[in-house]
């Protein structure tokens, strides 16, 4: 959508809230651990499946999936719930509608976890600040697997792919 459209303009003029700067988000990737994808998927079309194969092949985080009605993605037990796994993540990923976004944070409040992460496309105002006023760190509207590549050398400041093939040991 180009920015200068009559609903960038709307979308932008209702968006208030802003979450933590690139510098914050590079630091809360190699700070973590451990990854929950609430929302996972087994399908291969949808996002969550590609971020959680990107997140697999191209990074240390023990990753857990969550989603209740399934057993198992990628070779991975799955989990119904955050309260269900073994572990409290450092950063819950989550993939689910807007008006969801309140119910994960809750969850993610309740296990002790820090950090939520809801994925590009993805804008709950109101759960951000509710989020934030809980002590949880929230960043929205952001792509976990972009947000990683770029930092990471993978991708153009844009999250378009650079083409570059280097040598350079990279940052996990």
């Amino acid at each position: 959508m180009p920015a200068d459209s009559p609903l960038a303009k709307l979308l932008k003029s209702q968006r208030t809230w802003v979450g933590p700067s690139a510098k914050e988000r590079l630091r809360i990737l190699q700070k973590a651990k451990t990854v929950a994808i609430v929302g996972a998927s087994p399908n291969p079309t949808r996002s969550s499946y590609f971020v959680a194969t990107y997140l697999q092949q191209s990074s240390d985080y023990e990753l857990f999936f969550v989603n209740p009605m399934v057993d198992e993605i990628l070779g991975q037990k799955t989990y119904p719930d955050l309260a269900s796994l073994p572990v409290v993540p450092d950063i819950v990923d989550v993939f689910r509608k807007a008006s969801d976004i309140p119910s994960v944070i809750d969850e993610a409040i309740a296990i002790g976890a820090k950090t939520v992460w809801v994925q590009l496309g993805i804008w709950n105002q109101d759960a951000a600040i509710y989020g934030e006023s809980k002590g949880l760190t929230i960043v929205m509207d952001r792509c976990i697997k972009i947000e990683h590549a770029r930092f990471h050398g993978g991708l153009h400041l844009l999250g378009f792919d650079t083409g570059v093939i280097t040598s350079r040991k990279t940052v996990r």
